[in-house]
This record gives C-alpha cells, sequence and structure tokens, in this order.
C-alpha cells in the first residue's frame, strides 16, 4: 500500500463525477467522503460535460441502466478523455441483458476507459468469454489473472478484476490483492463504492497498478478492521463502521489489525 496515494489524495480531496446506480448513489457519496473525496451525482446530459471537464475522475457505472443515461455516460466520458480527466468504468452486470451487454459495448467504442473494473464475469463477457453468473454476482473462474491481461490488451487500459483476490493488470504489471472480508458481498453498493474510490485515487500521481492495488488493498483492510469489531452482529451492524474504517489512517488499520 502506498501512503503517498492515499495522503495526496485525502490533501486534494479530488471531485469525481459519478454516473452510477440508483441503488447505490448515497452509500457511494457517503463512502467517498469518508475516504477523503468529493462526490458529485450529475446524470442529466445537458450538464455531464460541464461537470466531467471540471472533475478530478469520472466513474461510469452502468448498475441501473437506461437510454439516457447511456447517451450521458457517453458524453461525459469523451468530455473526460479530452480534458485528460480519469475514466473509471465499472460494468455492472454486464452479461445479464442484451441491453447491458450492447450498451457498455457501444461506451467502450466511444470512450477511452483509464480503468476497467468488474468481477470475472463481468470483465470476461467483454472479452467474449462467458463465467457463471447470478444477477450481477460473479461465481469465480481461477483465470482471472488471464482475463484481466485480456482485457487490459483489449481496450488498452487497466484491468481490475475483483473477487476473492483482486488482480490487476496494466500491461506492463500484474499484481494481487487479497485483503477484504466476505460481509461486504453482504451490503448493497460497496463494489460500486469501491468503484468511486479508485477513481479518486486515480486522480493521485503514480503508476495506474500502484494507485490501483492502494485503493483495493486500503479498502479491503477497512473492511476486516470493521468486520473485527466486537458489536458487528452482520452486514447491518458492520456497514456503519465499514464507513469508519473507510475514514482512518492506514497505519492505524495496520497496527489495529
Amino acid at each position: 500500500m502506498d501512503m503517498n496515494i492515499i495522503k495526496e489524495v485525502r490533501e486534494k480531496q479530488p471531485l469525481i463525477h459519478h454516473i452510477t446506480n440508483q441503488v447505490v448513489m448515497n452509500f457511494s457519496a457517503n463512502g467517498l467522503l469518508a475516504f477523503g473525496g468529493s462526490p458529485i451525482m450529475a446524470h442529466a446530459e445537458e450538464e455531464v460535460e460541464d461537470v466531467s471537464r471540471l472533475a478530478d475522475g469520472v466513474l461510469l457505472n452502468i448498475g441501473t441502466l437506461t437510454e439516457n443515461q447511456v447517451s450521458a455516460m457517453i458524453t461525459a466520458g469523451q468530455a473526460a478523455n479530452k480534458a485528460g480527466v480519469p475514466v473509471v468504468v465499472d460494468p455492472v452486470g454486464a452479461p445479464a441483458t442484451k441491453f447491458r451487454s450492447k450498451s457498455i459495448q457501444t461506451i467502450l467504442e466511444r470512450v477511452k476507459p483509464s480503468v476497467i473494473k468488474g468481477n470475472a464475469g463481468e470483465l470476461a463477457h467483454l472479452i467474449g468469454e462467458e463465467v457463471e453468473t447470478k444477477g450481477v454476482e460473479s461465481t469465480g473462474t481461477g483465470n482471472e489473472k488471464s482475463i484481466a491481461e485480456r482485457v487490459e490488451q483489449t481496450y488498452k487500459t487497466t484491468a481490475v478484476v475483483t473477487g476473492k483476490m483482486d488482480v490487476v493488470s496494466d500491461g506492463a504489471e500484474i499484481r494481487t490483492n487479497s485483503t477484504g472480508n466476505p460481509l461486504l458481498a453482504k451490503v448493497t453498493g460497496t463494489g460500486c463504492l469501491l468503484g468511486s474510490i479508485l477513481a479518486a485515487c486515480m486522480s493521485a500521481n503514480g503508476s495506474s497498478v500502484t494507485k490501483i492495488h492502494t485503493a483495493l488493498e486500503f479498502f479491503g483492510a477497512a473492511a476486516e478492521y470493521a468486520a473485527s469489531q466486537d458489536e458487528v452482529q452482520g452486514p447491518g451492524t458492520f456497514s456503519p463502521l465499514f464507513l469508519d474504517a473507510l475514514a482512518m489512517d492506514p497505519d492505524q488499520l495496520r497496527r489495529e489489525e
């Protein structure tokens, strides 16, 4: 974990423009604020271009996709590309329906992502492979490194496959991360919040792999710390303590483990 990246994010408080799904907006905003970023949720196509140019990072998440939202994502992503603003794409549930599958391909044809982040099923779908999924969840494949490498090669971006072991590939380097806790999967929106934090870390200095790996390691460590507290009895008590842990100093998380 590169402490300087987290320190830089907290000093800068990067503005992250979200076009994300309706289920998670509040949780994503609060989680990003806890971590040290500044969220803005602007979905109207009439304003997304202006907001993206002003932002320090853009997150495009297709979790509750509509036709109007696809158009807004393309407009926002292209504006961010022109302004040199990093774009994180989260293809939530891409294999689930023809509409999602077609829409994410259209977005990726017209927007250059800095990072594509998703579970094994979602990212495998982007390269023409099919992995067993249930709704928006993937069962995992054991082939996550290969999927990450192929997504990176296909889209010329940094690819992040999330799961019990996260894999990051940028073409020059592959790193893995195993921090985390099963309770993350019991709280709706934790994966989407991770996208927000990835976007915040991408605004810092350093290589893409280092920034993404730092975000993954810290996020997982915060979950481990929260889950270890005596008052946690399940996902309901875990969630607020997880938000608290996202605001902690990385050194403190390590000392408390």
